[in-house]
């Protein structure tokens, strides 16, 4: 009998193969489906489906909605959110504090293995906003938090994470030259932005917060890109002034 036929080694399989369905299902925020799943992870449909069941069942995937696409579930953002209880009690009245003088959506991110886990959300007064469901994880290169996060960072840690972010996507030299420009510049105190670089239509400025139990953290005001440019200016004196409050505490 070898470690992987034993009730050890079967047990750490299983969670394993769990492991890869719930990273699979916090780069895709969209939801899959089992088959989709299956073809991800290289694992038969029926296996796929007993492990969706048991996570299921524990909270940690949704398969609710009508879809019948899943999705990462209730307890596993609560989990996310536990994660910054320490970070998110001293950033929450500023999240208030932003949404207040602008009207707008604020979340709340954390970098977590190369991606910006979303973690808290203050949503804003308008009836078309853009609003995240919390434990959805965003990539690093095209996402205003993402940028704010890596500004926080040495600057050889921000070129490796940026690096394994782009693997794979069809970047130009020129564009990768720039994004390290822009990072470098937001880590001299300008805003982090994204528009229309993650999602067409979506816009979005920040900055990132490095806590001091070592967490890095981005606080971002994600607008329909249709009134971005119209509302930017307060959006860029309402996250200024944020910023100078928390370098206050």
């Amino acid at each position: 009998m070898t470690i992987h036929d034993s009730p050890r080694g079967q047990g750490i399989q299983v969670i394993s193969r769990a492991a890869a369905v719930l990273r699979l299902l916090g780069q895709e925020t969209g939801g899959l489906s089992l088959g989709q799943i299956a073809a991800h992870v290289d694992l038969p449909r029926s296996t796929v489906q007993r492990i969706v069941g048991a996570l299921s069942a524990e909270g940690f995937v949704s398969t609710g909605g009508g879809s019948g696409r899943i999705k990462l579930g209730p307890e596993i953002q609560s989990l996310g959110l536990s994660l910054t209880i320490g970070p998110l009690d001293r950033l929450r009245p500023i999240m208030r504090q932003i949404s207040e003088a602008t009207g707008e959506t604020v979340d709340l991110a954390i970098l977590r293995d190369g991606r910006m886990l979303f973690v808290d959300q203050i949503v804003g007064r308008h009836r078309l906003r853009t609003v995240s469901s919390i434990g959805e994880t965003f990539p690093l290169a095209t996402t205003a938090n993402g940028k704010a996060a890596l500004s926080c960072l040495d600057e050889a840690t921000a070129a490796t994470l940026l690096e394994v972010d782009l693997h794979g996507t069809p970047v130009s030299e020129q564009r990768r030259s720039e994004l390290l420009l822009e990072i470098a510049a937001i880590r001299n105190g300008a805003l982090a932005a994204d528009e229309d670089e993650h999602t067409d239509g979506i816009s979005a400025l920040g900055f990132g917060v490095a806590d001091r139990s070592g967490e890095v953290l981005a606080l971002s005001v994600p607008v329909p890109s249709s009134r971005y440019l119209t509302i930017k200016d307060t959006l860029v004196a309402a996250l200024t002034a944020a910023r100078h409050s928390l370098a206050k505490t």
